[in-house]
Formats: structure tokens, sequence, C-alpha cells
């Protein structure tokens, strides 16, 4: 199996600026995440910036970078632009991992180039877990996924699905349902790369647009996203200050 990763690494962050270059255990996060993806069976990690600081810094730890554009208005256009300009073929596989998953292992990123590469009507691949707590599942900022027999994504939702009629019915309720199966979207993709130069040919699909979730935009138009349990636990990502003294207190350790 051969693929690339393709890491994606903004400066500009809302609620953390200049989140790639925060440092961690003595490191930019950049270069943990890097350093996680160099651990997989990756034949390339790239990491794709619009920022020359990202570059600089990336560069100093010896990292390939790409520099991309600064108008593109998803990470999907970005990562688009990376393998047009590595010129890949459009049944090679990139796999996108975030820029602020220092703590992402390895086995997940193989996992999911394995599973795109083994099914061969995907042109997509992601993963899940599953969701144990009621706040969790009525969270709107964990995205919930449902997935048929064969491990095709059917919906994405930041509604909690499925919906268990008769246990929510009832008043008062504090838990899910006894062997309920519910599972949250991991934000980890493999692509197919002529998938990407049909997605950004793609209007925003109306759910899309609904629910503020990309992967739609992919269902939306037909085409098959695998998804599956990863194999290892993910630790969440940076997001805010409190996920970076979460993240340095685990590393520093």
């Amino acid at each position: 199996m051969n693929f690339t990763v393709v890491i994606p690494a903004r400066y500009a962050s809302t609620r953390l600026p200049a989140k790639p270059l925060k440092e961690i255990a003595g490191k930019p996060m950049i270069q943990h995440v890097y350093e996680r993806a160099r651990e997989s069976l990756a034949a390339k990690v790239i990491i794709a910036t619009d920022d020359e600081r990202i570059e600089i810094v990336a560069k100093k730890f010896g990292a390939e970078v790409c520099m991309t554009s600064v108008d593109h208005t998803s990470g999907t256009d970005r990562l688009h632009e990376v393998v047009k300009k590595l010129g890949l073929g459009n049944d090679e596989i990139v796999v996108n991992v975030q820029g602020d998953e220092p703590l992402i292992p390895a086995a997940v990123i193989n996992q999911v180039a394995q599973n795109l590469a083994s099914m061969a009507d995907a042109s997509m691949a992601t993963l899940s877990e599953p969701i144990h707590s009621l706040s969790d599942f009525r969270n709107p900022n964990i995205v919930k996924v449902v997935s048929d027999v064969n491990g095709r994504a059917l919906y994405f939702s930041r509604a909690p699905i499925p919906w268990a009629r008769d246990h929510f019915a009832a008043a008062d309720i504090t838990d899910l349902p006894a062997n309920f199966i519910a599972q949250r979207h991991i934000g980890i993709y493999a692509y197919r790369v002529g998938l990407l130069h049909k997605f950004v040919t793609w209007a925003p699909a109306p759910l899309e647009k609904i629910e503020s979730l990309e992967q739609l935009r992919v269902i939306w138009n037909g085409q098959v996203i695998h998804i599956a349990e990863a194999l290892v636990p993910v630790p969440g990502g940076v997001d805010t200050e409190d996920d970076l003294q979460r993240v340095k207190l685990l590393l520093e350790k």
C-alpha cells in the first residue's frame, strides 16, 4: 500500500492564533504532528501551509513543505492544490491529517489508508469511535455518523443519530439506552485523488450548508465514504488554550 500524508497548517486561528507554532514539550505543535505522521507507513509526508512563518519552522525540522493559496475556503481545496502540484494520479491515496493533532496515533493513519485501498467502490474513508455519554450524544459540536452493514456511511449529522424512539420518549432521560450503537466521527480522511478533482467542481450541497459538514457534499454527489471504528483511541486535537494545556501535560510527562 502506497499513500501520501498531507498536513494542512494555517497560522490564523480564531480561537488560538498561531496554533501550529505553539510550543509543546520543546517543539512546535506542527512538529509533533509531522513526527506522528512519519511513524506511519506513508511514503511521503507534506506540510501544506499558506504562511511563511510555518514554512520556515517546518523546514528547520526537516519537513517537506508545499506553499498554498491564501484564498482557499476549505481544507479540501488546499489539499487539492497540493495533489495538483505533486502530480498525483487519480487512483493514488492521500490522507489528510489535521495540523492540530499532536497525539494522532500512526496506527489510525495506516488504518484509514488501508480501508480505502481495500474498498474499491469507495472514493473516501474516515473513522469513528463509540459515544458513551448522553451529553456527547446531544452535543452539536460532536458529529455523529451512521453506516450500513458494509461500512458505507449513510449520513453525518450534528444532531443525535440514530434516535432511540422509545427510550428518548420517556421523561427525565439521564443516560443512553443499553447496548446503544452511536458513533462519533473522527476527523481524519483518506481520499482517492480523483475525488478531490471532482470535489472542487461541485457546489456546496444543500445538506452540507445546513449542517456545515463538508463530507455531506461527497454523499450528496453519489460517492461512497467508507467508515470504520478506529483501532486505537484517538486523543482530541487542540482547538483552545485549555486543549493546549492538556496536551502539554501529557507530552511533557
